[in-house]
């Protein structure tokens, strides 16, 4: 017993399960809402709310930009600041309230067409993730420096938020169905204008389900693991770059944090296009596909401290990024040969196994992120993990931008008529691309860029060793 409190006193705290799910909760109530503005903002912008396919696009790259302005400040005054309520937990209720109004009037199309409002809405929409991100990513680092604690933390947060993807993904399509018209046949129209009120009421119920969340996160949480306020009096918005030049580590997880999120956006955003476009799918094959998206979390994630032990971090990567490009590969030849393309089974199939490769790859990866953060801290003796998720929360979202620019852009090149009720063959090869053939050579990127990380396991272990050492 003695030996637990003197290493739980050196900052290698173990936490309870109702903690650990705690914690993953605030990433599960974040899906909710950011999952589904990534999935269906695009679909409802053009089939919906009446914008140009270019329009969008230039607004979604807009956005991003506004981010990369907005993120560092949010980082440096998280770090700099330590309000009653927490240090970064208390962001979860601050930003919650607002985040969830914000999210709602996204899917309002009462001033439709106007560009201007959902111009405001996204980018305040936008702003206030950030608000709610950058301190909940730094909030990780927070609770314990003991890697297995962290890889363990990494694989419950991964399944909540893959909850929360499966809700999304499969719960939108058929919640929307719920409350949208219906045709002569009883299917439910869910990709026109009469739409709109389902999708304003499907969104008010995930976002209020999701500040819920938030409260509940806020509520489960104990920031242990942080540095002095006066440590960091002398922090500022330009040690962001200062960072990023001299810790190789989060550089090279940065650029992953992009290719890896252009990649799911990529993906995620022509889903819906792909099954109603290119296979004239029903809304529950609609939502089957995009369920699948989160499925294999629910298998994978709860194996992945298991996996880490046997094959090591870069084996896990490349093992399940070369999955996901299996996937990718069978979804392509079911989609161009005739013969196959009506076996939705098949079709269902290559997307349980793109999906598995992909959840595995980009859910461990930000077990990494409290990692970087320790070598900065032993190189400079400061520990700015908001300035750090800032960082990375910039990649993150320039992944997330590419999502949506690319799609928007194919979209227009390719001449999609969101009021066609046939796409030409050329706008369904436009859309097969977005689905397999972008998102599979940003995969191949992926791999070798997280090729180049070095901190294993040995080398974390003893860096944390010392930092406390240092600090004792």
């Amino acid at each position: 017993m003695a030996t637990n409190e003197s290493t739980e006193a050196k900052g290698f705290y173990k936490l309870s399960w109702l903690q650990r799910f705690g914690f993953g909760s605030g990433d599960l109530a974040q899906n909710l809402i950011y999952q589904t503005i990534s999935m269906y903002l695009l679909f409802f912008y053009t089939n919906i709310y009446g914008l140009d396919p270019a329009d969008a696009a230039t607004m979604f790259l807009v956005v991003r930009l506004v981010d990369v302005l907005w993120d560092p400040l949010v980082g440096t005054y998280v770090d700099k600041h330590n309000p009653k309520l927490g240090k970064y937990r208390s962001y979860l209720v601050l930003g919650g309230i607002p985040l969830t109004g914000f999210a709602i009037l996204c899917f309002w199309n009462g001033f439709a067409p106007s560009l201007v409002y959902a111009y405001i809405t996204y980018v305040g929409m936008s702003m206030l993730y950030t608000l709610i991100n950058v301190p909940y990513g730094a909030l990780n680092s927070s609770l314990t420096r003991d890697t297995d604690e962290i890889t363990t933390l990494t694989s419950v947060r991964m399944f909540l938020a893959n909850v929360g993807g499966l809700c999304v993904a499969s719960g939108i399509p058929l919640v929307v169905a719920l409350f949208a018209p219906k045709d002569a046949e009883g299917e439910a129209i869910i990709n026109t204008p009469d739409a709109a009120s389902a999708w304003f009421t499907t969104m008010g119920i995930y976002a209020i389900v999701g500040m819920l969340l938030l409260i509940f996160c806020f509520t489960q949480t104990k920031e242990r693991v942080v540095m002095d306020e006066k440590d960091m009096d002398d922090v500022k918005v330009s040690d962001l770059w200062t960072e990023f030049v001299r810790n190789r580590p989060l550089r090279i997880l940065a650029f992953f944090f992009i290719t890896a999120f252009a990649m799911m956006s990529v993906g995620n955003a022509a889903g819906s296009y792909y099954m109603t476009c290119n296979l004239a799918a029903t809304s529950d094959q609609l939502a089957i596909f995009m369920g699948l998206g989160s499925v294999p979390a629910f298998i994978f994630m709860p194996m992945v401290p298991a996996i880490k032990k046997k094959v090591g971090k870069r084996g896990m990567f490349n093992i399940f990024l070369t999955i996901a490009i299996i996937g990718m590969a069978i979804l392509y030849v079911v989609s161009v040969v005739p013969s196959l393309k009506s076996q939705m089974w098949i079709v269902y199939v290559a997307q349980f196994i793109k999906s598995t490769g992909v959840i595995v790859a980009t859910g461990y990866m930000w077990a990494l992120v409290p990692e970087v953060i320790s070598f900065g801290e032993y190189t400079t003796g400061k520990r700015i993990s908001g300035i750090v998720n800032a960082l990375t929360g910039i990649f993150f979202k320039a992944g997330m931008a590419l999502g949506g620019v690319v799609p928007g852009l194919v979209l227009a090149y390719v001449g999609f008529n969101a009021k066609a009720t046939v796409q030409t063959p050329f706008a369904e090869q436009g859309i097969l691309w977005l689905v397999c053939v972008i998102p599979a050579l940003l995969l191949g990127l992926a791999m070798f860029i997280i090729s180049k990380y070095e901190l294993t396991d040995e080398v974390i272990d003893k860096i944390n060793m010392e930092i406390e050492k240092r600090n004792h």
